[in-house]
């Protein structure tokens, strides 16, 4: 007799997803351009993947490491979920210690990318929760909350119901006011993905503020912090007083280190950080967070965290000082080469991304499809990271240089001035 009860049925907050998601969309348009051009050389500027090898010191740690593995006496099986001391110590001291912030190692959880944990962590609130975005903004924060059902469906201009956006334009100098009505859940990320800016410790502390007066939680993606020229620009949240009891710090070894590939990351959740359990008592945030960390995650290997300590060597400092030299001269090129051509463009000075404002009043797609086909040049349709990128474009300094220079070259003879204004 068959089973009458129901069936299995998907997540229905899935099919809320607008129809891609931003990059599987462009490779798939490179694909087609490819299929039709197969003679032409693509220059990528659009994911910011790294291309430079990793450091020296890391890899001979890993090389290290590994050869520990294979001896009985210094194998290592499972880890602490949380990372390794030697790690977290590490990080303590180096990037928060040596800015005269206090962060505990205890407090530090060592994951495989900063995208995967600022996916994750809304998973420890309230379904119910409402949650702030900057617009534009990395897609992630907004996907992973539709999934989790905190929207409604996605309307025309591609905003979802039930989620506060708050645009972040050159009109209010890619500084959003603070929201008008009440939410918990705020996303910051400085220096900023797509935009190129950094905020300033005033409007930290006006978040932080704000923040503490409602109640609210700051999830704060300090991924790019290692690209910040400017010594007068906070690297972290917690070099605001206050940010302790309110914020969330997600940081990574991706883009200032080369680890896009072996994966290691970090996220920082204080121990004064609480909210509102359904009793109407506080709940620490760090252990809930530590809870859903052993349940899920295994920890990242033991090599790679090796890998990861040797950043921090004075050796290891002066080659990740090297790296990110090259992409910020990289970045420098990129802006001061299409400032000279007319182009309105924004960030690129203490962050590795270039944020351009499209001619002509082209859509991004638009300009997007422009520089594939005249330019043969890929970047990212600023419409991707949110309904206020529209009319933007963002390109990456993620590259080798020969290749930023000879995209700037096509983009300079083969289109036009007036195609460019």
């Amino acid at each position: 007799m068959l089973n009458s009860a129901p069936m299995a049925k998907i997540n229905t907050h899935y099919e809320k997803l607008k129809a891609g998601y931003l990059f599987p969309e462009i490779a798939r348009r490179v694909r087609e351009f490819s299929s039709l051009r197969p003679d032409a050389k693509i220059i990528r500027l659009g994911i910011g993947d790294v291309v430079l090898p990793l450091p020296k010191s890391t890899r001979e740690a890993m090389k290290k490491a590994v050869d520990e593995m294979a001896e009985a006496s210094t194998f290592r099986g499972y880890g602490p979920e949380q990372g390794y001391d030697f790690l977290r110590e590490a990080i303590a001291l180096h990037d928060f210690g040596a800015r005269g912030v206090k962060i505990h190692a205890d407090e530090i959880f060592i994951s495989d990318g900063s995208k995967c944990d600022s996916g994750n962590i809304q998973e420890i609130f309230d379904g119910a929760s409402r949650i702030a975005v900057t617009d534009p903004v990395y897609p992630v924060y907004v996907d992973t909350n539709v999934m989790a059902g905190r929207s409604g469906e996605v309307d025309s201009s591609g905003r979802y119901a039930g989620i506060v956006y708050m645009p972040s334009t050159a009109e209010n100098g890619f500084s959003p006011a603070l929201p008008q009505e009440k939410v918990d859940l705020i996303y910051l990320c400085s220096p900023n993905n797509p935009t190129g800016t950094v905020m300033t410790h005033e409007e930290l502390k006006r978040w932080v503020d704000y923040a503490r007066a409602q109640d609210a939680v700051i999830f704060f993606d300090a991924a790019y912090h290692a690209f910040i020229n400017n010594p007068e620009l906070p690297h972290s949240i917690y070099e605001v007083e206050g940010a302790r009891e309110v914020a969330v710090e997600f940081r990574s070894f991706s883009k200032n280190a080369g680890f896009t590939g072996i994966r290691c990351a970090f996220t920082v959740v204080p121990k004064e950080l609480t909210a509102l359990n359904r009793s109407g008592g506080r709940s620490s945030i760090h252990a809930l967070w530590n809870r859903r960390h052993c349940t899920k995650f295994n920890g990242v290997s033991y090599p790679v965290q090796r890998a990861a300590e040797a950043v921090y060597s004075a050796e290891g400092q002066r080659e990740v000082a090297e790296m990110i030299r090259y992409y910020m001269e990289n970045a420098r090129i990129i802006r001061e080469g299409l400032a000279a051509l007319g182009l309105k463009v924004y960030g690129g000075v203490d962050a590795p991304y270039v944020w351009v404002k499209t001619p002509q009043g082209l859509g991004s797609w638009e300009f997007f499809d422009l520089l594939l086909k005249e330019a043969h040049v890929v970047g990212t349709p600023g419409a991707g990271f949110g309904p206020s990128g529209e009319g933007y474009f963002r390109l990456s300094s993620f590259g080798f240089r020969e290749n930023i220079e000879e995209a700037l070259h096509r983009v300079k003879s083969r289109l036009s001035g007036a195609a460019l204004r």
